[in-house]
């Protein structure tokens, strides 16, 4: 019986994949609601909606392939605070936090993804039906998110639902003091995330038994 012949990586549709997603978080980063559009970003990507279609079935999975590439290059980004030295006091680990953040969320990527998540619906049960498969990818960030935060600080015996409260408490804090950062402000920001740091480091910290 005759074997058949393995298939060879399609280099050519990999790098037309690769550059979709680049032109994908380059539109999608100058903020313009027009720029929520799959059918543009192949045109601009010198691809074509059937192209789009080829690579990631349908809208749905071009967003959640966008989504999930701006992951990985989160996750290396993580890494920076997820790994801190483990003799680090648990303010350190707090401030390392805010601060990676406060770095992150004026990033390309970051802008990308909130200009690509205002467009998409707000309530989980619509998101959900009409782009399954986006849904599950800003989920999987959610778990991601929490299990860094909890690596963070297992070895100080925190208080886990604490660590959770911090864990939703801070990407919504950190936005607003980056758009501060980018409309301008007169407010000392360096001084608000030392405060919005203090503040954390001493509500886990007063969890801790012992």
């Amino acid at each position: 019986m005759t074997q058949p012949v393995p298939r060879r990586s399609n280099k050519r549709g990999q790098a037309t994949r690769e550059a979709m997603l680049d032109a994908a978080v380059r539109s999608l980063a100058t903020g313009d609601p027009g720029a929520v559009s799959a059918s543009r970003i192949a045109k601009e990507s010198g691809a074509t909606w059937g192209a789009v279609q080829y690579q990631f079935g349908d809208v749905d999975g071009f967003w959640a392939a966008v989504l999930h590439r701006t992951a990985e290059r989160r996750n290396a980004a993580m890494a920076a605070f997820a790994g801190v030295k483990s003799d680090a006091p648990l303010r350190d680990r707090v401030a390392a936090i805010i601060d990676t953040l406060y770095d992150g969320l004026a990033s390309q990527d970051s802008r990308a993804i909130e200009n690509l998540r205002a467009a998409l619906p707000r309530d989980h049960h619509e998101l959900e039906r009409l782009y399954p498969r986006t849904a599950a990818e800003l989920f999987s960030w959610g778990r991601s998110w929490l299990a860094t935060c909890h690596q963070a600080f297992a070895d100080l015996d925190v208080d886990p639902q604490r660590v959770r409260e911090v864990a939703a408490l801070i990407p919504g804090a950190m936005r607003g003091l980056v758009s501060e950062r980018q409309l301008g402000s007169y407010a000392d920001l360096d001084e608000a995330r030392r405060g919005l740091t203090n503040a954390l480091a001493g509500y886990l910290d007063r969890s801790r038994s012992g």
